[in-house]
């Protein structure tokens, strides 16, 4: 068994798409109509066969209610792994990517927090 879907909720698609897909440069692999809403998922551009992004429509009160309380409580929603962290904190400060925390010494790991725009906290670690 593996992972080939993971979820974010997100307060709009829209807007989501355009955030992960053109600040963070993830792949679009799906955009499929699903009644109001659509099947939006992303890749990492390394990795068209990886685990998919879904970025999931917070419409229901429980996502809705679940994302503001991690978020008030500095809980990022999901992590993601980058190479070289300081790298990749100054290319996503050139794209206007807003943090919360600056790359941070954390054990074995070093790590960073951004607001994604769409209602969540996101760490990028470094192992």
């Amino acid at each position: 068994m593996k992972i080939i879907v993971t979820s974010l909720f997100v307060q709009d698609q829209d807007k989501a798409l355009e955030f992960y897909s053109e600040k963070l440069g993830f792949v679009k692999k799906h955009d499929v109509p699903m009644g109001k809403f659509r099947w939006i998922t992303l890749v990492s551009p390394d990795d068209h066969d990886g685990t998919e992004l879904l970025l999931e429509p917070n419409e229901h009160p429980a996502a809705k209610e679940y994302q503001k309380k991690i978020v008030a409580e500095g809980i990022p929603a999901t992590m993601f792994g980058v190479a070289d962290i300081h790298q990749e904190y100054e290319r996503l400060l050139e794209n206007g990517v807003k943090f919360t925390m600056e790359p941070t010494k954390m054990g074995e790991s070093t790590i960073a927090v951004f607001d994604d725009t769409c209602g969540n906290l996101i760490q990028i670690v470094q192992q």
